[in-house]
């Protein structure tokens, strides 16, 4: 199989899909692998490094072309020059851009989307929202002590005693719980909340204190948070503002897969806020979980400072990097057989739950549901056309 990736063009994107280890793993497989000039500098690779690797490195619009399979990071364009029956592995933000998803199989590409890659055991290896949202968590506390006026951890000194921050996570889910890990490292007093009651224990394995209300559950399938409706998000409002207003750092990661992120604070709750406080909201990209996030910047309302950062791992773009190219070998061996060729497998659960587009087709039931499309029907076997022999002849 000839496969490639090409320099992302997404503003602000410097993760690379590929990296010069995982390049290595594909060579020793037999795999030919071709690399556009320049893809990996952003994150520190050189061209230098994936050459030694065995790959290729050549133009982009030689990449496209040659190729067999194509891996990105976003599929933020309709990859101009990537010919028809080409196969694309990337994030292609299918639930939220259905009609993007739409646009990409017009184009004739087989594309697989690593976003829908099924929360099973065997596929952890596989997903990039975990591997991406671990460094945001982590990331997300480092901008918010930043911007505190203050420092984390507790200091005893000769001119007086300074308390340690005081931090506030909402959702606990991946983003989460590195987030709170991390303050804790940091020697913050950490407490979270999370519509999910199970999540109580890991919250609590971390050192941090769980905040509880009495509202409603929301955990849906597959572990992920499900859509809650506004009578319950007025109810944990009125709860969460008496925790906010005590709190030096808030930072929200609350999302649902494919939906507008729940507005968790208000207007009203940031004003409870003590001036010199900091809200960093991992959401921002989603619409944002305080509702006077903008994407993007960072604004200041009574003194407290609300970051609305975007695109996070890439700002970790090296480790953002290795941890998306080997979810994407993991994947691979799920679409690749043992000789290396494609091999669509739709009995194949991770296959089955990824595989967006084909033969010009959109294929994903939920993305055809969404883009207002019948669902499908499948061709039916070719018949079987046997030959009889009669009796007497050769």
């Amino acid at each position: 199989m000839h496969l490639g990736t090409t320099k992302e063009t997404a503003a602000g994107e410097r993760r690379v899909a590929l990296t010069p280890a995982v390049v290595a793993r594909l060579v020793k497989k037999q795999h030919e692998v071709t690399i556009e000039q320049g893809a990996g500098e952003a994150a520190g690779f050189a061209d230098e490094d994936y050459a030694a690797a065995g790959a290729t490195l050549s133009g982009r619009e030689a990449v496209l072309r040659g190729v067999e399979l194509l891996v990105q990071v976003q599929a933020n364009d309709l990859v101009e020059g990537l010919p028809e029956g080409r196969t694309l592995v990337a994030q292609t933000d299918p639930l939220s851009r259905p009609q993007h998803t739409r646009e990409l199989a017009t184009r004739g590409h087989r594309v697989f989307a690593l976003e829908l890659v099924p929360r099973i055991t065997r596929a952890q290896s596989m997903d990039v929202l975990s591997s991406m949202a671990s460094l945001a968590g982590y990331k997300a506390v480092l901008l918010a002590a930043a911007a505190l006026p203050k420092q984390f951890p507790m200091a005893m000194t000769a001119a007086g005693t300074i308390k340690p921050a005081r931090v506030f996570v909402i959702g606990a889910g991946v983003a989460g719980l590195q987030a709170i890990a991390t303050a804790k490292r940091l020697g913050a007093v950490v407490r979270a909340y999370d519509v999910r009651p199970a999540v109580k224990e890991q919250v609590e394995s971390l050192g941090a204190k769980f905040v509880e209300m009495d509202l409603e559950t929301g955990e849906g399938e597959g572990g992920y948070a499900k859509e809650l409706d506004e009578a319950f998000y007025t109810r944990q409002r009125e709860l969460m503002t008496e925790v906010l207003g005590e709190s030096d750092v808030v930072i929200t990661t609350a999302a649902v897969p494919g939906k507008k992120a729940p507005p968790l604070v208000t207007a009203e709750m940031v004003h409870a806020m003590q001036p010199g406080a900091v809200i960093c909201d991992l959401a921002a990209e989603r619409g944002g979980n305080c509702e006077l996030t903008v994407a993007g910047e960072t604004i200041l309302e009574r003194g407290v400072a609300i970051l609305g950062p975007t695109n996070v791992p890439a700002t970790l773009a090296r480790d953002a990097s290795l941890l998306y190219a080997n979810n994407v070998l993991a994947f691979l061996g799920e679409i690749l057989d043992s000789d290396g060729d494609l091999s669509v497998d739709l009995d194949n659960e991770v296959v089955a739950a990824t595989l967006v587009c084909e033969d010009g087709e959109l294929v994903h039931p939920l993305l055809r549901e969404l883009n207002g499309l019948p669902e499908r029907v499948p061709t039916p076997p070719e018949p079987e056309i046997r030959t009889m022999k009669l009796a007497g002849d050769d």
